[in-house]
């Protein structure tokens, strides 16, 4: 469902890393290195956001340099950063990304957006919310449609004992049949996820910032 082949970062003379390569089948993988290893760099390069210098990922088959369009498709992404948008409000980025996704924004995703917490936030503005409530808003696109990879930079960073509680058991319960990619340093949130822990170094030649 996610082919990462001989991926690539260099930024000027720094190298990030080089020749990541794996094939990743459903279930829950973490990344929980303590130092900066370029966690960030592979979700975004396995997101579409960030270019790799070379190699490629493939998303349920589809090329993310070739096709990125289907790729992203049956892809979602929860970024570190959850302040792209800071007019808009939560449930209209939510009616945003189902309208580009050509999913439903049906009774099963407000659903998971109550056990996060975030229904009485969803019409606030991201620059109105909390860290936390920005990412509650994120994880609840992460619903949307049938993606078959789901990919999440801190997804439990401000987030309060209950969400971290439900966030768990949604990671579970989507990695039965997707991958749930993700970099965290919450150990109770792997363990309560069930997630295998990869470090990049076992991947390709990593190297550290």
């Amino acid at each position: 469902m996610l082919r990462i082949d001989n991926l690539g970062k260099r930024y000027d003379d720094l190298l990030v890393f080089q020749g990541l390569t794996r094939s990743f089948a459903p279930g829950c993988v973490a990344l929980c290195e303590e130092l900066s290893t370029g966690k960030s760099t592979l979700l975004g390069m396995v997101a579409g956001v960030i270019a790799p210098d070379e190699g490629g990922v493939w998303i349920d088959g589809h090329s993310m340099a070739e096709t990125p369009l289907q790729a992203k498709a049956r892809l979602a992404y929860v970024p570190d950063d959850c302040l792209a948008f800071p007019a808009q409000t939560g449930r209209g980025l939510l009616q945003q990304l189902a309208a580009e996704k050509n999913a439903a924004l049906d009774e099963a995703v407000f659903d998971w957006a109550d056990r996060l917490g975030l229904t009485p936030h969803l019409d606030k503005r991201f620059e109105q919310m909390s860290t936390g409530t920005r990412r509650k808003v994120y994880l609840t696109a992460a619903a949307l449609g049938t993606p078959a990879v789901v990919v999440a930079d801190g997804p439990g960073n401000g987030l309060d004992a209950p969400a971290r509680a439900a966030l768990a058991e949604q990671f579970k319960a989507w990695s039965r049949d997707r991958v749930v990619l993700f970099a965290s340093h919450d150990p109770e949130l792997v363990r309560a996820c069930g997630a295998e822990v990869v470090e990049l170094a076992s991947l390709g030649a990593a190297r550290q910032f």
